[in-house]
């Protein structure tokens, strides 16, 4: 009951600073894969992630969120540091109800202006903390290259996950977002995300809605069984 009472109280207090803070800044038209955007220099914004993974829907009622705070910083207009904290929650029996899960350090280079090449490019860093001290720690690297015609915004995210021991293993990944601008406000879209090394691939649709804060929803659906089923997310955004 006192957990429920925290959870209540601290989207009380969220919903209060989205009255009155300025308009987004890092808005994310997708959620799993990244943009030729980072945060303008010297700005700084939270954000919230909450991700539900349904692993086999036919077998099991086991399902697995983990949540992601975030502080972002933009050091200059086209680099920028995040520090993320990561907790997670199961249903799973004799599992912890709410424990920490380690934490993350990403940075992001956009390079040159947008529209000076074909496609516009962005370097993405990124180090993985485990919570568990038996598991090794993780570096992943992404190369972003996004277009943006018209109203339309295309993105592909080359992904390497490389585990930080010797002989650790290195799993190539992608990300694939396609989106339309229908107003200002709001964008609708639709995500790919896999992993080339496990055969694991999935598709669905994201929609973005920007105001005072922003905030993304998604939802993939895995295209084979060696996939989680369903894989859900969402991203709040809101500039300090």
């Amino acid at each position: 009951m006192r957990k429920r009472n925290l959870l209540v109280a601290l989207g009380t207090l969220v919903m209060i600073m989205c009255i009155s803070i300025k308009a987004f800044t890092d808005r994310k038209s997708y959620v799993w894969t990244y943009e030729y955007l980072t945060m303008p220099k010297g700005e700084f914004e939270f954000e919230y992630y909450l991700t539900l993974a349904v692993p086999d829907q036919d077998k099991t009622n086991i399902n697995t969120w983990k949540h992601y705070l975030e502080i972002e910083h933009g050091i200059t207009d086209h680099w920028d540091v995040s520090l993320y904290q990561v907790f997670k929650q199961s249903n799973k029996q004799n599992s912890s109800d709410f424990e920490y899960d380690g934490f993350k350090i990403r940075t992001r280079y956009r390079i040159g202006e947008k529209g000076k090449f074909f496609l516009d490019p962005l370097l993405y860093f990124e180090y993985i903390g485990d919570d568990d001290l038996s598991k090794p720690n993780i570096f992943e690297g992404k190369l972003v290259l996004a277009k943006d015609i018209g109203r339309f915004n295309f993105a592909y995210n080359q992904i390497l996950k490389l585990e930080l021991e010797s002989n650790g293993e290195t799993e190539h990944e992608y990300a694939l977002g396609i989106s339309y601008e229908i107003s200002p406000i709001l964008k609708l879209g639709l995500e790919s995300k896999g992993n080339y090394t496990e055969g694991k691939y999935s598709l669905g649709p994201t929609i973005s809605h920007g105001g005072r804060f922003w905030v993304s929803f998604g939802i993939l659906f895995a295209l084979n069984d060696r996939t989680d089923d369903v894989q859900a997310r969402m991203i709040i955004g809101i500039p300090l």
